[in-house]
């Protein structure tokens, strides 16, 4: 059976689509095509409607930041490797922001998790997606996810799983075996038609779909297909920013639901779940869309707290020129010694020394290592706002439980 095959939905539990008897006995799941059948109820759902609205406008509001922006890729740098940090701890890796970044500068504590080299690869992928969308005018396809998937998946666990190629055995998610499993994606034969499906979804805009919406069921969908053997949440998730790259929604790739996901992890699978097997897809939009207002609303907040922080700090220093051309370089990279800081000023090492000791005196820099020579110093302040952030999404309010209130 192909997906073409399915008949069409009766009622609202086969919307999403059905499981379907294997030759071998156990049941696989065959999604219909999107966009949904019966149609996104808005009409006579108030609160979707509010949802919609509120995402719009909190989207606008940050896409409007980086317009405040004095070097937009230095600033979203950062944002790509905070989300490369929490869209892979939801897969289970132990990596921190800071072994990231420890990582990146080469100065690697040697009890730094193995698993280190996975976010570094999100990040790859992300730039590379971003490159391919802006700089070479390449449209977002299954030839993109396959590139990005090979960018996340070089070299570490999973890489013996075909990198960049769809699945061409089953998959399941929870259990042993397909038999016993939580969910069955589509069997290996089903998988190029719901994906030619899918890519047909992303392209036409002649449903007048909302973007957002869109987002979110291109989302679902993709999960619920899980083309890959491996990496398919990662991939799941930089779809959402890619589309609204593409979609010219986002000036710059800014919004990254990972944060939302994460504190939110156990309804995020129960929404996708009930997407499947009662076909609300309102409930998914619903969550989906509080996820995009309370992440779009705290990157705004996080942006301007380092824009006021930038100012500050500048006009300290603002009759040194090594010191401000350092400054800029941490928001890229903070971590640093003086050596490194010395490639970065273009000056003597001698020089470089006296700048870092300046700026550990006013609080900017802090060294890490303890160590008379080869000290290593972390942009303090800066990397503080980012650790706020994280507090503040521990503190969401579970989006089923604001929904209760609404």
């Amino acid at each position: 059976m192909t997906i073409n095959d399915a008949a069409p939905p009766t009622d609202l539990t086969r919307r999403a689509g059905r499981y379907v008897q294997q030759p071998t006995g156990y049941r696989a799941y065959i999604p219909e095509p999107l966009p949904p059948t019966p149609p996104i109820r808005y009409d006579n759902d108030g609160e979707l409607q509010r949802l919609l609205s509120d995402a719009d406008r909190d989207l606008a509001r940050l896409d409007a930041l980086a317009t405040l922006l004095p070097n937009p890729d230095l600033f979203v740098a950062m944002y790509v490797k905070q989300e490369a940090v929490l869209s892979s701890q939801i897969e289970g890796t132990q990596s921190t922001l800071e072994d990231v970044l420890a990582f990146e500068a080469e100065h690697t504590p040697d009890h730094r998790p193995n698993d280190v080299g996975e976010v570094v690869n999100y990040v790859r992928a992300m730039n590379h997606g971003i490159k391919r969308l802006e700089e070479d005018q390449f449209p977002l396809s299954l030839r993109l996810m396959r590139e990005i998937h090979t960018e996340l998946m070089r070299g570490v666990r999973g890489q013996e799983k075909s990198p960049g190629e769809f699945r061409t055995s089953q998959n399941w998610i929870g259990g042993s075996s397909p038999a016993n499993a939580a969910f069955v994606p589509p069997p290996a034969h089903v998988v190029m038609d719901a994906l030619g499906a899918f890519e047909r979804f992303i392209h036409d805009h002649a449903h007048d779909t909302p973007v957002l919406v869109r987002c979110a069921l291109a989302h679902a969908q993709f999960e619920t297909i899980h083309p890959f053997l491996d990496g398919n949440g990662r991939v799941g998730r930089l779809l959402i920013t890619f589309m609204l790259v593409e979609a010219k929604v986002l000036t710059l790739p800014l919004l990254y639901l990972s944060i939302y996901l994460k504190a939110n992890r156990s309804e995020y699978y129960d929404r996708l779940m009930n997407v499947r097997m009662k076909g609300d897809w309102e409930g998914w939009l619903r969550f989906f869309l509080r996820g995009v207002s309370d992440t779009a609303r705290l990157a705004t907040e996080t942006g301007r707290k380092i824009l006021a922080m930038r100012e500050t700090q500048r006009n300290l220093f603002s009759r040194n020129t090594y010191a401000l051309a350092l400054l800029d370089s941490l928001f890229a990279k903070p971590y640093v010694d003086v050596k490194q800081a010395a490639t970065i000023m273009a000056c003597s090492f001698v020089k470089a020394n006296n700048v870092v000791r300046e700026l550990e005196t006013a609080g900017i820099l802090q060294e890490i290592t303890g160590n008379a020579r080869n000290r290593v110093f972390r942009y303090q302040p800066f990397l503080a706002v980012f650790e706020q952030q994280n507090a503040s999404a521990s503190t969401f309010e579970p989006a089923a439980v604001r929904g209760r209130k609404s």
